[in-house]
């Protein structure tokens, strides 16, 4: 029986794999495509692989870098802040020659994607943020992963608790508990203390570049109320709340990817989407 991470690589079929060290880390980062590079940065946790990511390949230079600490990437305990990460990612572009991009990140991925764009505006022509950590919003806080029972996770992250039983091993693989192991330390090193930037509110006007909010309205992690303190904050953004979806739309729905790509392929423009214009998927 196949381990859940080789499900992970066989998703990537067709992907070049390739291992680049950033200052001493050595990175696995999985390239496909032609045409202008899109990023994809991911959440706290892999296992339910990227093949969601397959379509955009069409039209992009498909870029999906593991984490250090998670997935196929090596561990490294010097990284204990998103700030960490940010500077490891910026030279992670520069190692690929990215100038410019667009970049897609989900939870964690959004968190690091947004102090990317908040520290080097001009580097992106687009940027997608799929339930992004990162911003305190008092008023609709966010849930507390660590304090969630193993047996209720499923249903944090998911509106249909079945969409993930496929990505959960069948019986005992130690693979997959590594990975779990590896990817919840990483996890916790970074946002146990701090699960969020109490500042980054104070930079997103920085974000110059058209912005995409995705949201399930079933989001019981990141709860979609969210989002009005994202658009009031971000001077280019508009927001699709997908119906009977949660904290994961791009594992949920195939129509979640097609949303990207279709922003991707907009041309530019200035217009900023209301909380009364917030455009609902059903």
């Amino acid at each position: 029986m196949n381990s859940v991470l080789d499900r992970t690589k066989q998703a990537l079929d067709g992907f070049e794999r390739r291992e680049i060290g950033i200052n001493g880390v050595n990175t696995v980062v999985y390239i496909a495509g032609t045409g202008s590079p899109l990023v994809y940065l991911h959440g706290s946790g892999t296992f339910t692989g990227f093949g969601f990511a397959r379509p955009w390949m069409d039209s992009h230079r498909v870029i999906i870098p593991y984490h250090p600490g998670y997935g196929e990437s090596a561990d490294d305990d010097r990284i204990d802040s998103v700030q960490d990460y940010v500077l490891h990612y910026l030279d992670l572009f520069d190692a690929l020659g990215l100038e410019t991009l667009n970049m897609v990140g989900s939870s964690l991925g959004g968190w690091i994607a947004s102090e990317i764009a908040v520290m080097q505006p001009k580097r992106l022509d687009k940027l997608v943020l799929v339930a992004p950590g990162g911003l305190y919003v008092d008023d609709v806080p966010s849930a507390d992963l660590f304090s969630v029972h193993p047996r209720d996770l499923a249903s944090y992250l998911v509106a249909d608790p079945s969409i993930l039983t496929p990505f959960f091993p069948e019986g005992h693989d130690l693979d997959f508990m590594t990975l779990r192991y590896r990817e919840t330390t990483s996890s916790a090193r970074l946002t146990w203390e701090r699960p969020g930037n109490p500042k980054l509110g104070q930079w997103l006007h920085r974000i110059s570049c058209q912005t995409l909010l995705l949201w399930g309205d079933k989001d019981r992690v990141k709860p979609p109320g969210q989002a009005d303190r994202w658009l009031k904050l971000l001077p280019n953004a508009r927001i699709e709340v997908m119906k009977g979806v949660g904290h994961l739309p791009l594992d949920e729905r195939a129509d979640a990817a097609d949303l990207v790509l279709k922003f991707l392929k907009e041309k530019a423009g200035v217009a900023k989407t209301t909380k009364s214009q917030t455009r609902k998927v059903s």
